[in-house]
């Protein structure tokens, strides 16, 4: 079952890459930070993603799946 994630990036990206990045919701902070959020299929798909967060040289600054009950942001 897909568990819904809430991934917090150092940099800001263009929305651009969401398809790229497994189709999350992209959203920017007042400090230039990036929220990724949305249902990732599976621990292999999870760590395939953080991985792609890696090549690009982002840091990742938050991992939190999030409850059904959770808000996004």
């Amino acid at each position: 079952m897909a568990e819904r994630y809430k991934i917090e990036l150092q940099s800001s990206i263009d929305h651009d890459w969401s398809s790229w990045l497994g189709n999350l919701e992209l959203a920017h902070t007042p400090t230039g930070h990036t929220i990724l959020t949305g249902n990732v299929p599976d621990q292999a798909a999870l760590h395939g993603l953080l991985a792609r967060i890696r090549d690009l040289g982002i840091a990742i600054l938050l991992v939190v799946r999030l409850e059904s009950t959770d808000r996004l942001t």
